[in-house]
């Protein structure tokens, strides 16, 4: 049916940059309370041994003025930190701040309870605020961005009217058939087409403790515009300067819908917060991560749990839109579930999942086996690119010889594995590429096993 041979070209003009919400100027709007800053500022300076304000406010990602100035007034009033001098100026940005003795007592107790000292988190429910505002559901794919995204695979008509609903559902697709004919590449595209930008924190916080949100290795954050410097710091008396625009608030970033793929590794526990004894920090779960995008399972029904098990993990979210974690405390945290789920599986539907089931998937696509012409427009555009002389007099004897004679079935990788063993062989007799008949037997000899 298809197969990717080159990158799926993306939407013809990239969508404006969502606009971070404005920096907090006091504790309050933090949404943190002053207990909670000060265990974290005194984890920062701890673990930096020496820091600057500025470096603290960079590590925090928390602004100087009306927030860490007052946290770092109240832990030298409590004479949990001192001062050893300044870096770089004379402002308190520039003060060097250490654990005073005292200091080091009360950090034990802090990081008894926990480890944490990177960026601050936002309070959960901004967070569920944020991603109803940002929610998939507003998007909109049309036919011609469908054909775009999908420019560089040979696929037919039928299937584009199915995967163009599929994308503007934004809720959950089941795709399956034959291995080999992209139905990994579909999804992909499908999360390419999606296009767009998410907001996402770098942590939340709910009842003091601590969700660790953004992964580097899912989220693929982008560059923002300079925002102008805030105010420095002026003489006391003087004329304050010019209203200067809003900062951004740091502790988000503008990242790319993101795109979980996930295959047999999957097990249960991965679908539920992760607590890290040691830290005393939870990792949020893969859908967690994947709200705004496409969470993939590959593979589904290979996984080390039982597929029934793994259904039924889904069933409320898919129903709801909504999911539920716990923490060590018991208590039950109800997130948005805003994410295009797609399954994808070699092995048949009847053999995985019940009618219950699939009738919460919004749509289900079967990708079959491609054509023979088809077929051949596959391996002309993989000729192409890997710079292999097409034959059609060599297509009719490959098909023939090793398709027909041997009943075996077309698959929309086969060219591509194909092209790659005959480049394969020639190189290694110091022979230009071809489909010739010798270069194909052995190639076909290479790839393909020989059942029974």
């Amino acid at each position: 049916m298809l197969r990717e041979f080159t990158s799926a070209a993306g939407p013809p003009a990239p969508p404006p940059l969502p606009k971070l919400p404005p920096e907090p100027t006091t504790i309050d709007e933090t949404g943190l309370g002053m207990g909670f800053l000060t265990d974290l500022v005194l984890k920062t300076v701890y673990f930096h041994g020496n820091i600057t304000g500025q470096q603290i406010a960079e590590s925090t990602k928390l602004p100087f003025l009306g927030v860490l100035d007052k946290v770092l007034e109240f832990l030298k009033l409590e004479e949990y930190v001192d001062i050893i001098g300044a870096q770089g100026g004379f402002s308190e940005r520039s003060f060097q701040y250490v654990v005073a003795a005292k200091g080091r007592v009360k950090v034990n107790e802090v990081l008894d309870r926990s480890q944490y000292a990177g960026p601050a988190p936002v309070p959960l429910a901004e967070y569920v605020a944020m991603v109803r505002r940002q929610a998939m559901g507003e998007l909109v794919v049309d036919a011609r961005t469908v054909r775009e995204a999908f420019s560089g695979l040979v696929i037919n008509e039928h299937m584009f009217d199915k995967i163009g609903p599929a994308a503007n559902s934004a809720r959950s697709l089941f795709l399956y058939g034959p291995p080999g004919n992209g139905k990994t590449t579909i999804a992909e595209g499908i999360a390419n087409m999606l296009g767009g930008h998410v907001m996402i924190p770098y942590a939340v916080e709910i009842d003091g403790q601590i969700i660790k949100l953004y992964d580097p290795l899912i989220h693929r954050a982008v560059e923002l515009p300079a925002q102008p410097a805030p105010e420095p710091a002026r003489p006391f008396g003087a004329a304050p300067l010019a209203a200067a625009p809003p900062q951004p608030d740091r502790r988000w970033l503008v990242c790319r819908r993101p795109q979980v793929v996930v295959g047999g590794e999957l097990i249960l526990e991965q679908l539920e917060l992760i607590f890290d004894p040691i830290a005393k920090v939870y990792e949020a779960p893969y859908q967690l991560k994947a709200n705004g995008g496409l969470f993939l399972i590959d593979d589904f029904g290979r996984q080390k749990c039982r597929p029934q098990d793994l259904l039924n993990r889904w069933i409320v979210p898919l129903e709801k839109k909504v999911d539920y974690l716990a923490l060590q405390t018991g208590k039950k945290l109800e997130v948005p579930f805003d994410v295009l789920i797609v399954f994808s599986t070699n092995l048949a539907p009847k053999d995985l999942v019940d009618d219950a089931f699939l009738r919460r998937i919004r749509h289900k696509i079967e990708v079959g086996n491609p054509t023979p012409d088809e077929y051949r427009e596959i391996f002309k555009l993989v000729c192409r690119a890997k710079q292999i002389p097409y034959s059609d007099d060599g297509l009719r004897y490959l098909i023939h010889e090793h398709y027909i004679k041997v009943r075996r079935d077309l698959r929309a990788c086969h060219p591509r594995d194909l092209c790659d063993q005959i480049l394969d062989e020639a190189k290694y007799r110091s022979v230009a590429p071809a489909m010739s008949k010798e270069l194909i037997d052995r190639a076909c000899e290479a790839y393909f096993v020989k059942l029974g």
